[in-house]
């Protein structure tokens, strides 16, 4: 190839480059500093996984009941220890890092004042004002470049099982009654919510701060979410597209928990179960594509089987029980890290195993549309049945070329605890991150 040629080729190949999504923000879940074990993520580890993102999002801080203003959830790690500090001294090494810290989130738990982020929208710049003064003193008191709004606004109700007669039933009655509705007064909670990102963006604009929206798994995003205003006032969204279905929130039935698109031949499956209807949702409103990130878990739902769920394993799984046991590293029910999950697949240490110790039967995804399942169901001498829907390195790699063929900003990986982060699998560290980095 001649000089002028090949020149034109690496022209070439840089213009796509700079069209490709190029945002890789990766949450960082600071609760698992706190684990015991193999799930627990220190500094050390954290900074192998940094360097290939864009930015981290530190979870989580949250508000409080009583006078509404931002604290840390652990302020013995965060702030006694330094975390918050060591954390955002990273960018020294690495100084195309952009630090955020993220309220909400889902880990803002709060029995006395379970209705605490609506509370502080109803109450308006009265209650905002303590709330957004005490945030922008976190971001710019520990060196964060930003802040995030995880907010914990109502979920869609679970969907419910229904059988042939039951679907047809409810078909008729949601002509008279409409969706299901979870917050009767989401249209004012929706211009609230607006007006107070208005004044969060204007606490952070003189000195520069980023501020970010995370839309949670299960908000109606046309609820809560005037979409053309928040363009003006935010710099990125990160949609968190997974989660769909849960044990937690469908304990009888298991399903694909985080397709791309929806799944043909359904069982009463909803349309919107799925990234790209979520995605295509946030463009139509006029979002710009390279300011939204997909989110992409690192982690898998996973299901208890039994005797009547089948011995296929090709969903919709019936007649499950809700969440299977916790995982060694993850240590919540019906949650399994990328590195838990890898370990139960056939692998030299377990190929010979039988009954309950037996390996997961993995089954790929080759339209690369719905993601990777593994099971093992109730049969013989198995009384302790299994079924995960997950994200593995090649349904991640899937998800991050989708986001570029949407020329979307990128992707937002949940987060960086779940990743094999050290190295069981393959000695590979972080190979979720890594395959969504390549394809980016």
């Amino acid at each position: 190839m001649n000089q002028w040629l090949w020149l034109g080729f690496v022209a070439c190949l840089y213009a796509a480059g700079t069209e490709a999504a190029s945002n890789l923000v990766c949450y960082y879940d600071s609760s698992s500093y706190t684990r015991e074990g193999l799930g627990k993520l220190l500094n050390p580890d954290l900074e192998i996984g940094v360097q290939f993102c864009t930015h981290l999002v530190y979870g989580y801080a949250g508000i409080r009941g009583d006078n509404y203003q931002a604290h840390s959830l652990n302020e013995n790690l965060d702030i006694y220890k330094h975390q918050f500090s060591e954390v955002t001294a990273l960018k020294r090494k690495y100084p195309h890092l952009k630090v955020l810290l993220s309220v909400g989130g889902d880990r803002d738990i709060d029995v006395e004042h379970p209705n605490k982020y609506i509370e502080l929208l109803e109450g308006e710049k009265v209650r905002q004002a303590g709330f957004i003064q005490s945030a922008y003193a976190l971001v710019k008191n520990y060196g964060f470049d930003g802040l995030d709004l995880a907010y914990q606004f109502p979920r869609n109700k679970p969907r419910k099982v229904h059988g042939e007669i039951a679907s047809a039933w409810k078909s008729i009655k949601k002509l008279f009654t409409g969706d299901f509705i979870v917050d009767p007064e989401s249209a004012l909670h929706k211009e609230q919510f607006t007006a107070f990102v208005r004044d969060v963006k204007d606490s952070l604009r003189n000195d520069g701060f980023l501020l970010s929206l995370t839309v949670l798994p299960n908000v109606n995003s046309t609820w809560y979410f005037d979409i053309p205003s928040l363009n003006g006032l935010v710099d990125f969204v990160n949609l968190a597209a997974f989660d769909f279905v849960t044990p937690a929130r469908n304990p009888e039935e298991a399903d694909y928990t985080a397709p791309i698109y929806h799944p043909d031949g359904s069982k009463d499956r909803l349309a919107h179960y799925n990234a790209d209807f979520q995605v295509d949702y946030w463009l139509k409103q006029g979002f710009p594509s390279t300011k939204l990130n997909l989110g992409v878990a690192t982690y898998g739902n996973a299901w208890k089987l039994t005797s009547d769920s089948g011995l296929e394993g090709v969903p919709v799984i019936a007649h499950t029980e809700g969440a299977a046991p916790e995982g060694v590293q993850s240590q919540k029910p019906g949650l399994l890290s990328y590195a838990e999950i890898c370990g139960k697949l056939s692998n030299p240490q377990n190929q010979y195993l039988k009954g309950n110790d037996s390996p997961l039967r993995r089954i790929s995804d080759p339209t690369k549309r719905f993601g990777t399942i593994a099971y093992r169901p109730v049969d013989g001498a198995i009384t302790e049945g299994i079924w995960v829907s997950y994200e593995d390195p090649d349904s991640a790699s899937n998800k991050a070329a989708y986001a570029r063929a949407k020329n979307l900003g990128g992707v937002a990986l949940f987060d960086l605890a779940y990743d094999d982060f050290r190295g069981q699998c393959t000695n590979d560290r972080y190979p979720i991150l890594r395959a969504v980095k390549y394809r980016l």
